[in-house]
């Protein structure tokens, strides 16, 4: 009977993994022996073809892997942290003992060997619809039904770390007492899965309804959301309580502790006020067709943008149409809430809503170029007074600096700016000149975190923008009353940017903004802030 390729390829495999284990075998000796004798030579990763893209183990069936050297855990042990590096090991030979295995840069449907867990997304319950595993550790691999990596972004580091050998990557994390101390309990948005597309709403409790798959099956399943408590302190929120707009009730807003001399005595002057809060950090886990639909395309377009425009990072994305979900390597969102959780799904409460998109130098910084921190900070309050006054405040925080386009884009719109006369008829028109968009934020996804917490209504939403208005309305969540910012917190060098933004149907309550007026809207120039 002819040989397949199938057959062809557990042979080559099989063949690849002996040689592999020899390799081990050579390095750990030569670590004891101290013989200083080279290794033998490490197989090269092989171009990638189908045939050969069968996930391998390191060892035969019937025979114990070789042990690597004490210094360098092995991926698929159960080791914890690594010692430090030894001297006796180049990168090379901790590369091959890091990662055993030939470089898999893709997988099948049809593989040999590759089950994905089932994964249902808007399942009834956590049980049913199945925990997220995306991680390529020799106890998960084979298992996993999502491509990418926890922590979106910051999951450079965690390789970065790898790679220098302080975190061994079989690392498995201890999720005693780590539950949320505040209760999310399911809402039927869970279980649409047209309503919940970006993250894992079950995220928060991988700890509790996933423990028999981590512990019994040893899946490297992780938590997505996590949820805690805090006390908020803020200058501006002292400033406000020291003129008494904002009331010290002892519940939601607390005097803040004396500050302390050098000497470790109490001082005498008024360190402001804290804000109780609840928060939670959500990562992005994208559901493909539901994030697809949202955005208005197909599935099969969705996924080769991401690979192209990833610089083709995720290959999987295009071999493997049969897993739909995807972790992106994209910053987070926080939630802060004011006041009682419970009321959070109480169409009874009046719910005050302020969905804030990231601007380090505003929120941070103080940078005047804009209103960002100034809508920031009266949101919070207006959010404050709202949970005092019964109801329930919310803030979400989005990590999307400058429009999503990054800080970079931003301040060389900002030399442009300034460079060329920064008026608000120019305002857009300068971003669109170098980014090609006046905006490359999406609010389409937003919603989710509003369906995750339970909200059927907001009562009073502080903020300016149609996109995220009419994304909030359109999702099923009507929207009572809008608030913008009053104008005595907009700082004069920030007018261009309000200006424009009512110019182009941005949400006003007073002043209207024509396109004849915008010309009259000027910024400070360089050499009027330079000292």
């Amino acid at each position: 009977m002819p040989a397949t390729d199938a057959v062809l390829t557990q042979i080559l495999v099989q063949l690849e993994a002996m040689q592999l284990n020899q390799q081990a075998m050579q390095a750990k000796l030569d670590a004891l022996g101290g013989t200083g004798k080279p290794a033998p030579a490490p197989l090269e990763p092989k171009p990638h073809t189908r045939s050969e893209s069968t996930t391998s183990d390191t060892s035969e069936k019937g025979k114990e892997p070789v042990p690597p050297p004490a210094n360098v855990p092995l991926a698929g042990s159960t080791t914890g942290p690594p010692p430090p590096r030894s001297k006796a090991l180049t990168d090379k030979e901790r590369e091959k003992l890091l990662y055993p295995g030939r470089v898999n840069l893709t997988t099948y449907p049809d593989q040999h060997g590759i089950i994905p867990h089932p994964l249902n997304w808007g399942a009834p319950t956590a049980s049913v619809r199945g925990p997220v595993i995306c991680s390529r550790l020799q106890s998960s691999i084979k298992q996993r039904n999502a491509l990418g990596a926890h922590s979106g972004s910051y999951s450079i580091y965690r390789a970065l770390s790898i790679a220098m050998g302080s975190l061994s990557p079989t690392h498995k994390p201890d999720y005693t007492m780590t539950e949320p101390p505040v209760n999310f309990p399911p809402q039927p948005s869970w279980s649409d899965p047209k309503k919940i597309v970006s993250f894992d709403p079950w995220g928060h409790l991988v700890q509790t309804v996933f423990k028999q798959e981590m512990d019994s099956a040893g899946l490297d399943i992780r938590p997505s959301i996590a949820v805690t408590k805090a006390h908020l302190k803020m200058s501006e929120l002292d400033d406000a309580a020291r003129r008494g707009t904002l009331e010290v009730d002892g519940n939601v807003v607390i005097k803040s502790r004396p500050v302390r001399n050098e000497d470790g005595s109490e001082g005498e002057g008024d360190n402001g006020v804290e804000v109780f809060v609840s928060k939670a950090a959500v990562e992005p886990v994208w559901y493909l067709p539901g994030v697809a639909e949202r955005f208005g395309i197909s599935e099969s377009l969705l996924r080769r943008a991401l690979f192209e425009d990833t610089g083709g990072m995720y290959p999987e994305l295009i071999t493997r149409p049969d897993i739909k979900v995807f972790l992106p390597p994209i910053g987070n969102l926080t939630v802060y809430i004011f006041g009682n959780p419970a009321y959070l799904s109480d169409e009874s409460k009046v719910l005050t809503l302020r969905v804030h998109d990231e601007c380090n130098g505003s929120d941070v910084f103080g940078s005047d170029i804009c209103t960002c921190k100034p809508y920031l900070v009266y949101a919070i309050e207006e959010c404050i007074r709202g949970a005092q006054n019964g109801g329930v405040g919310v803030v979400v925080y989005f990590r999307k600096e400058g429009r999503a386009l990054g800080e970079v884009t931003k301040y060389l719109v900002y030399n442009l700016r300034k460079r060329g006369g920064d008026s608000a008829d120019k305002y857009f028109k300068s971003t669109e000149m170098i980014a090609g968009v006046k905006d490359m934020r999406f609010q389409a996804l937003m919603p989710d975190v509003l369906h995750w917490l339970g909200i059927k209504k907001v009562d009073r939403m502080v903020s300016m923008s149609d996109m995220k208005y009419d994304a909030i309305v359109k999702s099923g969540i009507p929207i009572l009353t809008r608030y913008d910012i009053p104008d005595h917190l907009i700082p004069p060098d920030s007018r261009v940017e309000i200006d424009a933004k009512i110019a182009a149907g941005y949400f006003s309550s007073g002043k209207q903004v024509t396109e004849a007026d915008l010309v009259k809207t000027v910024g400070r120039t360089w050499e009027e802030t330079e000292h």
